[in-house]
């Protein structure tokens, strides 16, 4: 059980809450498309499909699951030394010898090969997609190490949850589902550009490259709150896109106030409310977030 737990800490499982409400929404969003010509109402047409389709599901949150361990767990191997040499990183389970590289670097590949396994199950759509994601999520581990847009490749890799999810159902994408991903990648990578300033003194002596350390912290917070406003803008081209209700606004509404308040309390001068900002404002905003649109895609749709 302890073995457990310290892998569970080696991929920060609790940081699941914020990819995985997005994955639900497009699997919701998937289930209303399939189901559009259905004469239900929007509840019984979910209904329905869990009645048919349940094990897509499923396998869904097991796809979710195990790319995104796989991926940090890799990006725990391949950070390994600057870890080590970071006072704020120096007690993650590698560095401490809780966890071996090597121990590190099966896990990721079991995670990876049931990912895929996964996917398979699913449908071929979303097999033959899935070394892409892979590629996409792994290989976000090295690019700070040439480019400080690396944010915006983590944005990506949690992007494809919710575009993921809704091929899932549907086996093709929709204009609303890609403006969905493209919310997240606005979301991701404000909320990871506030994160990074904690190391923009480290990454500099290190040469590792993040927006915060290229840019300064000045500059990296307003780009962090113009990738955020162009997150809200998304969402809304959502809403009208796919015909969503006043339920999903009030949504939309809950989680653009908690992006505005997270900015609000992290300074150039002050990072001592960043992991408020990180974690619990994220968290929270998409939980509600979620709620309020699967809501609204159950009951209106």
């Amino acid at each position: 059980m302890k073995r457990i737990r310290h892998y569970l800490s080696l991929v920060k499982f609790s940081h699941t809450i914020f990819a995985m409400p997005f994955a639900l929404i497009g699997f919701f969003m998937g289930v209303m498309q399939a189901e559009q010509n259905s004469p239900l109402n929007g509840w019984q047409k979910t209904k329905e499909y869990f009645s048919n389709h349940g094990e897509v599901f499923l396998f869904i949150v097991i796809c979710m699951v195990t790319a995104r361990s796989a991926a940090m767990a890799f990006n725990r191997y391949l950070d390994r030394e600057f870890d080590a040499k970071n006072p704020r990183t120096a007690i993650r389970e590698i560095p401490k010898g809780i966890i071996s590289p090597s121990s590190a670097l099966r896990f990721t590949i079991a995670n990876s090969i049931v990912f895929m396994w996964s996917a398979w199950m699913i449908n071929i759509s979303c097999f033959l997609l899935s070394p892409i994601a892979l590629l996409v999520i792994l290989g976000y581990s090295y690019t700070k190490r040439f480019t400080p847009l690396c944010h915006l490749i983590l944005g990506l890799g949690l992007s494809l949850a919710p575009t993921g999810a809704f091929i899932a159902v549907t086996e093709h994408v929709s204009a609303a589902v890609i403006c969905l991903s493209a919310a997240v990648i606005g979301w991701v990578s404000g909320f990871d550009i506030i994160y990074a300033l904690q190391d923009d003194e480290f990454d500099i002596k290190q040469g590792l490259y993040s927006i915060p350390s290229f840019f300064g912290r000045k500059n990296a917070l307003f780009i962090s709150r113009c990738l955020h406003a162009a997150t809200a803008v998304f969402l809304i081209s959502v809403g009208l896109l796919q015909g969503m209700h006043f339920v999903y606004f009030i949504g939309l509404v809950i989680y653009v106030g908690l992006l505005i308040y997270q900015q609000s309390i992290v300074k150039v001068n002050d990072l001592s409310k960043v992991n408020i900002a990180f974690m619990t404002s994220n968290g929270a905003a998409s939980i509600a977030f979620a709620y309020f649109t699967i809501m609204d895609l159950v009951y209106f749709g």
